[in-house]
């Protein structure tokens, strides 16, 4: 049952450059319909005039609910809270799945206010928790991050692409386009014919010395490197326009580079002055317990998951980070080809999936950077699907991080039977106690 039936409503629907609010009576029926306001200082002062209008008139304070729309809401959001005021924001799956109350076909912004006003005045519904400044400021910093990575890869992907047609099997000579060694030797010689052309003992002194690696490594890489150039030379497109692409490529690939490490730095400064700095710092600390979390990684579970404490138990921080299975049954019906939801942070899933990958693998040494989820990738669920698999490694370190940062402690690799056996005997010491 709602706990709003003594208060009045006001939902807004929210759109890129102005909102659309309905304000409910306590009794439900409408006070205030259609009122628009656009997203500026005078538009928002105007909504504020219509907030107080309701509280004089019923001797109450509105409560104020919204979708969360990605950006749009952000700068409603905050100033409204700045201000004292009871605001809140719901999941669009929820108002989504409950618009149809109207039997005709209608969308428009006047509707979904109503809606939105209506729903939660009458419905028990759940409100996403809010985001300080703060945290809002590191998330956004984390996601920019995100997306230089993803710029640098699509113009290596783009460059690689074009050595098929110009330069075809020299990405046989370098695992990593885009490293050091290969961005200084592709800047130095771009086509074939400048390689062709160049001194042999230069050619292996220049690798030896970017790569730092022995005079037998730079000679065997230089044979390898000829004699791609050699057949390049007959079977690529020797176009003088490749030169110019080779410059534009390194240039852009720098840049990126470059951007990336000053917003790293960026990020890492923001951590550091912070109000919350000192426990945002120890929970990084924790997580990068883990074998395979990098500081970047840490940074993004904590900044999307917002706070541990919003999390009752670890079902819910799976749920959140969209990792748990959908379910499709109907009468005795039951599906056997659920995905997982996908509905919650892509970009926390990004992070643990990164994490999860590092997981089952080994280090170079060959042992495996975490041997429980190692064992039960290749052993344990060997008969499954990779993404099967995958998605259930990532279930299982959702957990671990839960109980690392309700408990903090550092992760500890614990064989599950032995782990099963201090849970079975710190039971049976509670219980002795109590």
């Amino acid at each position: 049952m709602s706990k709003l039936y003594d208060l009045p409503v006001i939902g807004i629907d929210i759109a890129a450059n102005f909102s659309v609010a309905t304000v409910l009576r306590p009794n439900g029926d409408i006070f205030k319909k259609n009122f628009r306001f656009n997203h500026s200082l005078d538009g928002f002062n105007s909504f504020l005039e219509l907030f107080y209008k309701a509280e004089e008139e019923f001797n109450r304070k509105p409560k104020v609910f919204f979708e969360f729309t990605g950006i749009y809401h952000l700068t409603l959001l905050h100033f409204l809270v700045d201000r004292q005021i009871d605001a809140n924001t719901i999941n669009p799956l929820i108002t989504n799945s409950n618009k149809n109350f109207n039997i005709r076909k209608v969308k428009n912004d006047k509707l979904d206010s109503y809606s939105i006003a209506r729903l939660c005045k009458f419905d028990d519904v759940k409100t996403s928790v809010y985001t300080s400044k703060d945290m809002l400021s590191l998330k956004l910093l984390v996601r920019d991050y995100y997306k230089l990575v993803d710029l640098k890869a699509n113009a290596k992907k783009a460059f690689s692409n074009a050595l098929y047609i110009y330069y075809p099997g020299l990405q046989k000579a370098f695992t990593d386009i885009s490293g050091k060694t290969p961005l200084a030797f592709i800047s130095k010689y771009p086509t074939p014919n400048d390689l062709l052309g160049a001194d042999r003992y230069e050619v292996i002194s220049f690798l030896k010395v970017s790569s730092h690696r022995s005079l037998v490594w730079a000679t065997a890489k230089f044979g390898l490197i000829l004699k791609i150039a050699s057949d390049a030379f007959v079977l690529g497109i020797n176009s003088a326009t490749f030169t110019s692409k080779v410059r534009r490529f390194v240039s852009t690939n720098n840049f990126y580079e470059q951007q990336r490490l000053d917003l790293l730095d960026e990020i890492k400064y923001l951590i550091d002055s912070v109000p919350f700095s000192d426990s945002f710092n120890q929970n990084i600390s924790l997580l990068m317990s883990f074998k395979g979390a990098g500081f970047i990684s840490a940074v993004t579970l904590l900044t999307e998951m917002n706070d541990i404490a919003n999390f009752h138990n670890a079902n819910q921080l799976v749920a959140f980070f969209g990792v748990d299975p959908s379910v499709n049954e109907s009468g005795n019906f039951k599906g056997d080809t659920n995905k997982m939801t996908k509905r919650g942070t892509a970009t926390g899933r990004r992070a643990l999936y990164a994490l999860a990958l590092s997981s089952i693998r080994k280090t170079k040494s060959g042992v495996p950077m975490n041997k429980v989820l190692y064992d039960q990738y290749h052993i344990k669920l060997k008969g499954k699907k990779k993404k099967v698999r995958l998605v259930a490694i990532m279930n299982k370190l959702l957990r671990y991080i839960f109980s690392v940062l309700k408990n903090q402690k550092p992760y500890v690799e614990r064989d599950p039977r032995i782990h099963q056996q201090m849970f079975v005997n710190n039971t049976i010491k509670n219980n002795s106690a109590a």
